[in-house]
């Protein structure tokens, strides 16, 4: 297929970098032009020069601020994207942003899937990230070939784009609440005299052995958040817009708003370049460990 492909992060990179090897067509933009550098695809100036005549344009990118401006304006991928091609976002974003998308992309004559995904930058370089879709059957049967080069599996969750969006938010909310949480337990056994790499292997071998607790207990314990697969300003930020669709449909979310402060903490005291994991080192530093 012909794809465009804008932001090269440390997850878009492995993407586009998938998509290619499986011989795919695709033009790459990001705003740091070095960072398409020996990936094999056609360098584009701008987000509109890699969107003109693609069949699908993957987006990656960190905020709704970063894809609103990729997305609006003459230098915008909107104004050139073909009419009947299709948008994929695998951004976590907001749903407003993602309404406001399908509808710009509606009066276009274009095509609009959400596809947040699920997964850290090494399971984006091997492909093996969890998609979360939402969008019109035929758009998403369109981009399903695409999807089995990134993923692992992909989930179709709703006719209604940003309501995969809303899953996202929600997912993330649960991993924060993991770290946070086995953050807490890991300082209170440890200041009680436990070894921690014991206990987290008791946690991991019984009752809580999925991948988030394996993950994110062994970054806790060796505290190695640097370099940040997934960096602590974006945790924030994926907590304030799970809270800000919670006030939207009246849905209170109380562990989210104590997330919301501990990342708050966290940044207020020079974590801004730590992966977000650093939250579950907030309470052994609390109890003076």
């Amino acid at each position: 297929m012909k794809i465009g492909f804008l932001g090269l992060g440390q997850m878009g990179h492995g993407m586009a970098a998938n998509l290619i090897k499986a011989g795919h067509e695709v033009t790459l933009y990001n705003r740091s032009p070095e960072k398409a550098a020996g990936l094999g695809g056609a360098i584009a100036a701008s987000p509109a020069e890699a969107a003109q005549g693609a069949e699908i344009l993957f987006t990656m990118v960190a905020h709704d601020a970063a894809l609103r401006e990729l997305a609006y304006g003459e230098r915008g991928f909107i104004a050139s994207l073909p009419a009947g091609a299709i948008h994929v976002s695998c951004s976590t974003i907001s749903v407003a942003c993602a309404e406001a998308l399908t509808q710009a992309h509606r009066a276009a004559g274009q095509r609009f899937v959400s596809a947040p995904v699920f997964g850290r930058p090494e399971a984006a370089a091997a492909g093996k990230l969890f998609i979360a879709a939402a969008g019109a059957p035929a758009d998403i049967a369109a981009c399903q070939p695409l999807f089995d080069v990134l993923a692992q599996r992909s989930f179709v969750l709703s006719d209604v784009p940003a309501r995969a969006n809303l899953v996202k938010l929600s997912g993330n909310f649960l991993i924060a609440a993991v770290i946070e949480s086995l953050g807490e337990a890991m300082a209170l056994v440890g200041k009680g005299g436990v070894d921690q790499r014991a206990y987290l292997d008791l946690l991991t071998s019984t009752l809580f052995s999925a991948p988030v607790y394996k993950t994110y207990g062994n970054l806790i314990l060796e505290q190695n958040f640097e370099p940040a697969g997934f960096a602590a300003p974006l945790g924030q930020k994926d907590i304030r817009l799970v809270l800000e669709a919670g006030e939207g449909l009246n849905v209170p979310l109380p562990l989210a708003s104590l997330l919301r402060d501990r990342f708050l903490t966290l940044l207020a005291q020079g974590g801004e370049k730590l992966d977000w994991s650093a939250i579950g080192r907030l309470a052994a530093r609390d109890a003076g460990l």
